[in-house]
């Protein structure tokens, strides 16, 4: 039976989730969070996934992943004994980790489908979320619920699926990512982590007294009553699109030469950016915002160690006048994004860090904002947990306010970036014929999949 391209009935099912604990005694203590992690804009949870075929590795043929991947983690927690434990409220409101040793959350489970038959639908947003990483009633509060959810999906065709979703309080996808590989090193038997890890969240708290050297437009007021057009019934649509060199080739020849070497990430952030502004009919002097995380990692001065798996990142802002965006060629959006790199050095993370605190640890402006996190950077495709390398790994879908860049080979075999973006349904329908004639793209069945709906109040 061919592949699909359109989402798939299958079942599965679940064994009664359980609470993985470390594997060995850790210690009973309360660590604090450093001022990024303890931030309104990050109190929610993000689903990952990863499919793993069935002839990867050999050795591994007839071995139980439910079982091996449960023992591994049980010693990954050794050393990542926090995620273990649960988020609490301090005297002073802000939140610090118990230590408890309570446990994560983990489902094993069994599908009656294969991989082959799932084919590009495993593109996010994921279709079959809720059954590969089913919701287990009470686990998603922030306090007091456990850090991680973890469900191991066996396949008929001998492949699995590795299902996470993690408290975004507790790491980002970077500190994530260091957590699941070591999970991999202890699966033929490592007894430590090739990076052993670090807490030391004081390392990106606020200066003392905290002082903001930079101007800030990610922090700007914004009154949600300006932006009156949706209301709690207005429909949003979350499709993805993949980008792989036919589509970036057809997006660069919007560019002058000498800009066509730009990375694409930074090409195609700028084309998401105007064909959005372009679909979303705003008046031509309303500003419009694209923001994208930025790690702090590796910045000089910060001195954040290899083994630190917090969250450190900043979310810098490029602005226009929408009009200006719309009918300007790409290379006006382009140089505007570009400009944001220009920013980015340890006193402008700081900058940040400290205004986030004398705000009052208040939430990112989203409204209306273009807001990216480029997970390609970040190897989740690269993790093995026994049975080679995954054929697909990063985000599973939506998440909050945030279009995720992502690296996916699809069923022709192109390996090439997918983003998930999320509209209005009739904003996307301009969109999608927007951003059609600049990826040249639009009669490929290939570029857009897994459209989902969901019912929200604001963009």
């Amino acid at each position: 039976m061919a592949p699909s391209s359109s989402p798939v009935s299958f079942t599965v099912r679940h064994r009664d989730p359980e609470l993985v604990v470390p594997a060995k005694p850790v210690p009973y203590e309360q660590k604090q969070l450093s001022d990024v992690d303890d931030q309104e804009a990050l109190r929610y949870q993000i689903p990952f996934i990863m499919f793993y075929d069935s002839n990867s590795n050999p050795c591994m043929e007839g071995e139980d992943q439910v079982k091996i991947i449960r023992a591994a983690l049980a010693e990954a927690l050794v050393y990542y004994y926090p995620l273990a434990g649960r988020l609490k409220e301090g005297p002073d409101g802000k939140l610090l980790v118990d230590c408890s040793g309570e446990g994560v959350l983990f489902l094993e489970a069994d599908a009656d489908t294969t991989l082959e038959l799932l084919g590009d639908t495993i593109q996010p947003p994921c279709p079959y979320l809720d059954q590969l990483l089913y919701n287990v009633p009470g686990s998603t509060g922030i306090v007091g619920c456990p850090l991680l959810l973890i469900q191991v999906t066996r396949l008929m065709c001998g492949g699995f699926v590795f299902a996470i979703r993690w408290s975004h309080i507790i790491a980002d996808a970077v500190g994530m990512f260091k957590f699941l590989n070591t999970i991999a090193e202890m699966v033929p038997g490592a007894t430590k982590p090739s990076f052993l890890p670090v807490w030391q969240r004081e390392l990106l708290n606020a200066r003392d007294p905290p002082r903001a050297t930079y101007e800030h437009h990610e922090f700007d007021e914004v009154n949600d009553a300006d932006y009156g057009t949706m209301n709690d019934d207005t429909i949003i649509v979350h499709k993805s699109f993949f980008f792989g060199h036919r589509e970036m080739s057809s997006i660069r020849k919007h560019l002058p030469p000498h800009l066509r070497a730009s990375s694409s990430f930074l090409v195609l952030t700028a084309c998401l950016w105007k064909c959005r502004t372009i679909a979303m009919q705003l008046d031509p002097n309303e500003i419009v915002r694209v923001s994208y995380m930025v790690s702090a990692s590796g910045k000089e001065g910060l001195k954040l160690p290899a083994g630190y798996y917090g969250n450190a990142f900043t979310f810098p802002v490029a602005l226009s006048e929408a009009g200006l965006l719309c009918k300007n060629p790409l290379e006006y959006g382009l140089e505007l994004v570009k400009e944001i790199k220009n920013r980015l050095s340890e006193e402008y993370t700081r900058s940040a860090i400290d205004l986030l605190v004398i705000k009052g640890k208040k939430q990112y402006r989203t409204v209306r904002d273009f807001v990216i996190a480029d997970t390609t950077r970040v190897p989740f495709g690269e993790i093995d947990l026994g049975w080679g390398k995954p054929v697909y790994g990063g985000p599973a879908g939506a998440i909050k306010d945030v279009s995720f860049f992502a690296k996916f080979k699809n069923g022709k075999g192109e390996d090439g970036i997918v983003v998930q973006v999320s509209l209005p349904w009739q904003i996307m329908e301009r969109f999608e014929k927007e951003l059609a004639k600049m990826a040249g793209n639009s009669s490929n069945d290939q570029f857009c999949r897994n459209a989902t709906e969901v019912t929200r109040s604001k963009l």
